[in-house]
């Protein structure tokens, strides 16, 4: 779906940490599916601009800490 972001961390090892931080800013459910894992972000229509903002703060902090 065009709405899904799919990524997947750099290690396998960043993927518990990120999950971590993705949950202490209020993210839920960007788990990816079972078989494939990484990770999803659904961006639908109805979607505040400010949980977007959220999530790429997320992702900068992360770079910054661990990248």
């Amino acid at each position: 779906s065009l709405m899904n972001v799919c990524f997947l961390p750099s290690k396998e090892e960043f993927a518990a940490p990120f999950l971590d931080m993705c949950k202490e800013a209020g993210i839920s459910g960007i788990k990816g599916h079972r078989s494939v894992g990484g990770f999803r972000a659904s961006i639908y229509n109805a979607m505040p601009r400010r949980s977007v903002r959220v999530l790429v703060e997320v992702m900068q902090a992360f770079a910054q800490k661990y990248g």
